[in-house]
């Protein structure tokens, strides 16, 4: 699993592929924190992805999410971003997911790389965001306006 990428022979030193953070959480996600987190001086390019909870889902109405991690959930998560940070020419990289109770527009996963460019950015970001949604043991139940719920994903 790599991003496509053309080796940068721009560069005075090769890329740091840090992972600065990589965390399971039931605390709020600050998606600014996460980028200030990666930034640096060889970064051109810093890269954000926020999930957010949305007011809907399959034409319902949706007035919150709970998120419940599998206890090796923390771990997995560890995992999946070492092997993409491995794979690609980035600098560093933060990503974060909640779990517990969310109300409509709360952060439920927050990623953040940095890079010497902007393409190398945006493709580890992408497949940050598609590995951890693959890979991840967390599950969502979704509870809609009129009081029914439903789990989303689950095994």
């Amino acid at each position: 699993m790599t991003a496509q990428t053309v080796r940068d022979t721009s560069r005075i030193d090769p890329p740091a592929r840090r992972v600065v953070l990589a965390v399971v959480s039931d605390r709020p996600l600050d998606v600014a924190a996460h980028e200030a987190a990666v930034a640096g001086p060889a970064s051109g390019a810093v890269v954000s992805f926020t999930g957010a909870v949305r007011d809907h889902d399959g034409g319902r109405r949706v007035s919150g999410i709970e998120y419940v991690g599998h206890p090796s959930a923390g771990r997995v998560l560890a995992e999946v971003v070492a092997e993409v940070v491995a794979g690609c020419e980035v600098d560093a990289v933060a990503v974060s997911h909640r779990v517990g109770d969310l109300g409509i527009g709360d952060v439920a996963f927050a990623v953040a790389v940095s890079a010497a460019h902007r393409q190398q950015a945006f493709a580890a970001a992408a497949l940050l965001v598609d590995e951890v949604k693959h890979r991840l043991p967390v599950w969502k139940r979704q509870v809609f306006a009129d009081g029914t719920d439903e789990w989303v994903a689950c095994p």
